[in-house]
């Protein structure tokens, strides 16, 4: 008994022991292959984070660099007086609207233009390289292109258009539109859904291509009309694409500053809530409230790129399961 039991014991011994050094070799394993990431992770929190948190506490802070004296703690002011001030809640309701037009209305012409490039015909890669373009354009050059070259009242391409349609008919006295005083925030949503339409129409055409394309045989075989299957089977599959597009350019248009400063510089009601945080900063002095109102996007940020990452994983999920 002795003698089986030290085999016994002697075999659970030798049994174990590989499987503690297998466990140490995986573990030495997975922190080699992390190893090469440790300095991008290393230079991401020290560019991103700290920051954040340097914001995090100066929005605590009663701080105006004109009375440096007289910083100090001031609690949740800030943030109050983001959320009752006149101006920063102006900025904010100008906010939702303009991330809401643009993304509306980036999504419903990018859905037209990725049901036409989903068909065949002459031409199609260079008028999908055509329609990419202004995606492409930096930011301020898209706003200046915009303020200078389209919307300008003496020299601009759509007044030069309406100038000689007008002599076409004989009239001396054309319409000479400034849309940038009579209609400020309408020419920075037309600017910036000029710029993100190509973004939805991409992400909408890439849910195009994954369509089960034998269901929609089916339904023409059964005798379905285009409409029949858009609004059947084509819709409710761009669903989750609509969303993603939807959250992620609503995740950018957010904290779009470029296109306000350029065109309008916040003036007549087009300033929004970056724009505001900036005049905060550099104008008032006013680092505190400013650092508060720019917590304000973070959060609002983070909180539609969570639910914008909820959708791209359900995506994953789907492409995995098929």
């Amino acid at each position: 008994m002795t003698t089986a039991t030290a085999r016994i014991s002697r075999t659970g011994h030798s049994a174990t022991k590989p499987s503690k050094n297998a466990r140490s070799r995986e573990r030495a394993l997975a922190w080699a292959r992390r190893a090469p990431l440790l300095p991008a992770l290393i230079f991401l929190i020290i560019v991103t984070q700290l920051p954040f948190v340097v914001t995090l506490i100066i929005s605590f802070l009663n701080w105006n660099s004109l009375r440096p004296d007289q910083t100090g703690f001031a609690g949740l002011s800030n943030y109050i007086e983001v959320l009752t001030n006149a101006d920063l809640r102006q900025a904010i309701f100008t906010t939702v609207i303009l991330t809401v037009s643009v993304v509306l209305a980036s999504l419903v012409i990018g859905l037209g233009l990725a049901l036409l490039l989903d068909k065949k015909f002459i031409g199609r890669g260079l008028a999908r390289t055509l329609l990419i373009a202004p995606f492409l354009v930096v930011p301020v050059a898209a706003a200046l292109i915009w303020k200078h070259a389209l919307l300008n009242p003496t020299y601009g391409l759509i007044n030069g258009i309406l100038t000689w349609v007008w002599s076409l008919f004989g009239s001396d006295t054309p319409p000479q539109p400034d849309l940038l005083s009579q209609a400020p925030l309408m020419a920075v949503i037309v600017s910036l859904v000029w710029q993100w339409t190509p973004f939805m129409m991409l992400i909408l055409l890439a849910g195009l291509q994954s369509r089960p394309m034998d269901t929609v045989e089916a339904a023409q075989m059964d005798g379905a009309s285009p409409w029949d299957i858009f609004r059947h089977l084509t819709l409710p599959h761009l669903r989750q694409y609509l969303e993603l597009g939807g959250l992620l350019g609503a995740i950018y248009i957010v904290q779009n500053f470029d296109a306000v400063f350029t065109l309008t510089s916040g003036g007549l009601g087009t300033a929004n809530l970056p724009y505001a945080i900036y005049q905060t900063f550099y104008f008032a002095n006013e680092y505190g409230l400013a650092s508060a109102a720019g917590v304000v996007v973070v959060i609002g940020t983070i909180i539609v790129a969570t639910f914008a990452l909820r959708t791209v994983f359900s995506l994953f999920k789907k492409e995995a399961a098929r």
